[in-house]
């Protein structure tokens, strides 16, 4: 194949050229910043800078996912390597939820993150991207009323043996966000702040977050003068003065709002 010389690029549109760069797979855009990087048009410098900025960043991306993988490369002469973690846990009203889930051991999925540090639409994108690159996932959730009878921190670690239950592949150990689950016969590591340190709670959190967020919307269509589907169950002021006008709903936990009604 003959290799373009600068006169020939130089020849060439800048809307052919900005098309290029477009339609180019990720790999190959250093090949297109080599070419184009003697072009003096401003237009085609914009199109250069804009794409050698992208690169940069991926490149800081990937470093990063990299550092998450800290604890998956320490454990990785276990086959299968489980991330848990839960959502739920402050709100006033809707379930518990928690997800235990399996990535593969060559897993790059750009983003993972806690999810709390992800817009919403980021966390929806990721959440399709994790389930199918997935070996297993899981989900369990504990509603409001059981809650109430056994405190939210047991209703957690139920909502977390649910989630590993529904795995289809056993774990060969956990990694868990903060906590030691108990009644669980298989090896765990507790890391604080987990979801931030670890690719596999990261991607549990995530889809644990999606999940009850969906729920709480679909709640709001039942129940639509809490506002779940802005709240999602938490403490804003408006759900505050939904409960003092309205009283409670069936799913609200009645322990967390004693101070209300």
């Amino acid at each position: 194949m003959k290799k373009e010389s600068i006169s020939d690029n130089t020849t060439k549109k800048i809307a052919m050229i900005k098309l290029e760069f477009m339609q180019a797979a990720p790999e190959a855009i250093p090949e297109l910043l080599e070419r184009y990087k003697d072009d003096t048009r401003s237009g085609v410098i914009s199109i250069c800078n804009h794409y050698r900025k992208e690169q940069e960043a991926l490149q800081k991306e990937l470093l990063r996912l990299d550092a998450m993988k800290e604890y998956e490369r320490k454990y990785q002469e276990y086959e299968y390597i489980c991330g848990i973690d839960e959502v739920g846990r402050g709100p006033f009203a809707g379930p518990v939820v928690a997800c235990a889930i399996i990535l593969p051991k060559d897993c790059n999925i750009l983003y993972l993150n806690d999810s709390k540090q992800l817009s919403e639409k980021k966390r929806e994108e990721l959440y399709d991207e994790i389930i199918s690159s997935a070996i297993t996932y899981g989900i369990g959730s504990v509603p409001p009323n059981q809650i109430d009878e056994m405190n939210i921190l047991q209703a957690t670690y139920e909502a977390m043996r649910k989630a590993i239950g529904n795995l289809s592949v056993k774990p060969d150990i956990l990694l868990n966000d903060a906590v030691t689950i108990p009644g669980v016969d298989i090896k765990q590591v507790s890391i604080i702040k987990g979801d931030s340190k670890s690719i596999s709670i990261a991607a549990a959190s995530i889809v644990a977050k999606v999940t009850r967020d969906r729920l709480m919307v679909a709640y709001d269509k039942i129940f639509p003068e809490y506002d779940f589907a802005s709240n999602k169950g938490y403490g804003s002021s408006k759900h505050i003065e939904a409960i003092k006008q309205f009283g409670l709903s069936p799913i609200h936990r009645r322990s967390f709002v004693t101070n209300f009604v």
